[in-house]
């Protein structure tokens, strides 16, 4: 009997420290303005590919999924983008890779209801050289978010801009 009411108070207990998800707290909440499904465009209005975004894990990751509008070199361009807040670093963090081969990992980052600034502080460029990025999500609208995706060769004294997309959410 002794044994039975030992286990029935272990059930219990392990049940009670799981019945709040994990990632419930507001911070988790800061990156829900990019859920959805989305058309991106470029500054010239040209179509630059679709993203679905979606929450995952327990609320606990915001997932991309990339395709690319067109072709290059015969491929066309997918993607992942796996972003989660680290309770830890109390930062936000991105990992994307791509059909391509590629991964940049974003282990800093800042957020709020409205923005999110991820930094990748190392990243090897083709020919093997080190560089930054810095990838900027701001929300425009609840239908419009701008991605704006930066690169510094002099270890962020100045910036330069690598692409600049407008995501709009589809009807």
């Amino acid at each position: 009997m002794k044994k039975m009411i030992f286990i029935l108070s272990a059930v219990l207990l392990a049940y009670g420290s799981f019945s709040q998800l994990p990632c419930s707290s507001p911070v988790y909440r800061q990156f829900d303005f990019w859920v959805g499904e989305w058309e991106a465009y470029g500054l010239k209005g040209n179509k630059a590919g679709d993203s679905k975004i979606s929450i995952i894990l327990d609320s606990c990751v915001v997932l991309e999924e990339w395709t690319s509008a067109g072709k290059q070199n015969g491929l066309t361009y997918t993607g992942k983008s796996f972003n989660s807040y680290n309770a830890a670093t109390k930062q936000w963090q991105q990992t994307w890779t791509d059909n391509t081969g590629n991964t940049t990992e974003y282990l800093r980052g800042e957020g709020s209801n409205e923005k999110i600034v991820f930094y990748a502080d190392k990243v090897t460029g083709q020919r093997g050289k080190i560089f930054k990025r810095r990838l900027t999500f701001t929300k425009l609208s609840n239908d419009k978010v701008r991605q704006f995706g930066e690169r510094s060769d002099d270890d962020g004294k100045t910036w330069t801009t690598e692409y600049d997309l407008e995501y709009r959410r589809k009807k």
